[in-house]
């Protein structure tokens, strides 16, 4: 398999992935996709030293979350705001409120602490492997969990009930 069909190959099975992924980082699916083209731009520049990576899954997550926290820092973002507009496809099960609530709720949260947030709840990593990919240190991980969950218990007005809790994690 040639070098571009390899790519092409690992981008199309895995482009729904990081279409989850994006989402929660940016609250709007037509950025969420522009946050992706630009992650799968980047990963075939890489591709040659990306591919050879022991979890590649990890590797262009990494490049995903970079790409939304470089955004949320250049002029472009803070002179162009997209406004809010319901998620196109609604989940399909559970408590549809709640999920509204929670995306609604997650906006309202810091860039940094809502990386730290998806990668930890949504992608369920570990502290060390959210700190890999942040490239800060764990205890940084810790406190920018803390400080985002705050956020999302504050802006929801509940305790600790529906959110989970350092010591859950």
């Amino acid at each position: 398999m040639s070098f571009d069909e390899e790519y092409t190959a690992y981008v199309s099975e895995r482009l729904p992935w990081l279409r989850q992924i994006a989402y929660p980082l940016c609250e709007d699916w037509h950025r969420a996709d522009d946050l992706v083209q630009a992650a799968i731009t980047r990963l075939y520049v890489k591709w040659r030293r990306a591919r050879a990576a022991d979890n590649l899954d990890a590797y262009v997550r990494t490049i995903l979350v970079r790409v939304f926290l470089a955004e949320q820092r250049t002029s472009w973002f803070s002179r162009v705001r997209l406004t809010a507009a319901p998620p196109a496809s609604p989940s399909a099960e559970g408590d549809r409120d709640l999920a509204m609530d929670l995306r609604r709720a997650l906006a309202a949260v810091p860039p940094r602490q809502r990386a730290t947030l998806v990668l930890r709840f949504h992608c369920d990593l570990s502290v060390e492997q959210t700190a890999h990919t942040l490239r800060c240190s764990t205890g940084t991980v810790k406190s920018q969990t803390s400080r985002g969950l705050a956020t999302l218990r504050s802006v929801l007005g509940v305790e600790d009930s529906r959110l989970p809790s350092m010591e859950e994690r």
